[in-house]
């Protein structure tokens, strides 16, 4: 038995975990029936104050009693890719797997904290959305387009495709456009949720802008050695995008989880954030039918910025390949040996359908990949959208400076635009682990290598 399995049963990290390992260390050591541990185990976590004083599990027993924190076993099973993830962030999937709702879960190699759920974080539910566990950034997307223009290009045109970029999206908190875009997009119906309608001014005013955060636009080199569709095999220059829904998609997060909340106001101060709402309700279908219009939007954004980038460069597109995660979708899942229709969020993880394309990047100095998804039921038809974090923004800002950075970036030949320090290459896991532990949920085709990125600048407040 190892920390996972402990969290899994419902041990807090941290000291209860710590305690946890002491007391199995000592069973064995005992020479004790080792078929009878897990059991052993989980009595003193359903009941800790009955084994307080007890010589072998009493440490164990006042450390549960003291975190205030324990969860029982989850009722609904999950499986977990990737090793020497956050504690914090099992724990939090460990919870989630506890509400009456969730029927299934899976955990991504790139996860990491987030409010309810953690950030590659799979949960399948009965007919229910969670609000938190489609995350703040709703419809969160990625959009890789392959250009006709040759690779040395790249370089005898850097300052043309650098100010191609400047001139054709914005970037930072409540940036917007002062002659706006058009798309059909803003023809649908935004009276579908309070919301929605309150802030179409504004989301129209943010039209094909890429906000802050860990939101990127960037050329690089995009690689294949198969065809793909009507691509051959080759070297090419591609465009690469990462955002969302803007300040829209967050306005109808913070609304619809607030409310969420106060429909469940006996939920445990640690499942305050995986409060949900029946789709039976008229809450419940405001807020998926905004969160859909929400997609439409954030597809968008996307849609404009490469329409209009290549435009400006006087370039034909060869391939357009895109994917959002942060969303709920309404799917058919082989669950415990039935088939059912579940609801299945992907909060920061990439659809993985059999056949389905999804992107999914590194870092501003290291490569993204094209894959195409395996179908595994065992995640639920899913797969990481990224590298995952393993440092916070201000660890980082607090142990990181431009000059070492710099000097990594020149070795990697990346031409940086603009960025914050929070989101230099460093505070990422390595994507090529994060690819060898979902090797049975993807297939790689293709890989991007960034050249020339841009962001929100230095000191921007991130809103990923």
């Amino acid at each position: 038995m190892n920390t996972k399995e402990l969290i899994r049963l419902g041990v807090p990290p941290g000291e209860a975990t710590r305690r946890g390992m002491e007391y199995i260390s000592k069973y064995v050591l005992k020479g004790l029936d080792r078929s009878k541990l897990n059991d052993d185990v989980a009595a003193v976590v359903r009941n800790p104050e009955l084994f307080a004083e007890d010589d072998l599990r009493g440490e164990f027993a006042k450390a549960l009693l003291r975190s205030n924190r324990t969860i029982r076993e989850a009722p609904a099973t999950w499986r977990q890719w990737g090793e020497g993830l956050e504690p914090e962030a099992i724990n939090q999937m460990g919870r989630a797997c506890q509400l009456p709702v969730a029927v299934a879960g899976a955990l991504m190699p790139d996860a990491h904290v987030g409010y309810g759920l953690p950030i590659g974080g799979v949960l399948a539910t009965e007919n229910t959305v969670i609000p938190y566990a489609v995350g703040v950034d709703i419809a969160c997307r990625m959009k890789l387009t392959v250009l006709d223009l040759p690779v040395r290009e790249l370089d005898r045109q850097r300052e043309k495709l650098i100010k191609a970029i400047e001139a054709e999206t914005r970037f930072g908190v409540g940036a917007t456009f002062k002659q706006r875009r058009q798309h059909e997009v803003m023809d649908a119906d935004w009276s579908v949720s309070k919301v929605t309608k309150e802030n179409k001014d504004r989301a129209w005013s943010q039209l094909g802008t890429s906000g802050s955060g860990n939101h990127f636009v960037e050329f690089g080199t995009f690689t294949t050695e198969q065809p793909i569709q009507q691509l051959p095999p080759g070297e090419y220059v591609a465009l690469l995008s990462h955002s969302g829904s803007r300040g829209t998609g967050a306005s109808v997060c913070d609304y619809y989880s607030k409310l969420a909340m106060t429909q469940h106001p006996d939920l445990p101060k640690e499942h305050k954030h995986l409060a949900w709402l029946s789709l039976d309700s008229a809450e419940g279908q405001e807020y998926w039918a905004a969160m859909e219009l929400m997609g439409r939007y954030a597809a968008a954004n996307h849609s404009l910025i490469h329409h209009h980038i290549a435009r400006h460069l006087g370039l034909d597109v060869l391939l357009d390949v895109e994917n959002h995660h942060n969303f709920a979708w309404k799917e058919k899942h082989v669950i415990d040996g039935v088939e059912r229709e579940v609801i299945v969020h992907r909060k920061g993880a990439t659809p993985a359908g059999d056949g389905v394309f999804g992107i999914i990047p590194g870092s501003m100095a290291s490569p993204g990949f094209l894959v195409r998804g395996r179908g595994n039921e065992a995640s639920l038809k899913s797969a990481s959208h990224g590298a995952g974090r393993v440092m916070s923004r201000t660890k980082a800002m607090q142990t990181f400076e431009w000059e070492k950075v710099n000097r990594v970036l020149k070795e990697r030949g990346v031409k940086l635009i603009s960025a914050g320090l929070d989101e230099v290459p460093m505070v990422y896991k390595d994507i090529h682990q994060v690819m060898s532990a979902q090797t049975d949920l993807v297939e790689v085709l293709g890989r991007f290598d960034p050249r020339l990125v841009k962001m929100a600048p230095h000191g921007e407040r991130p809103e990923d």
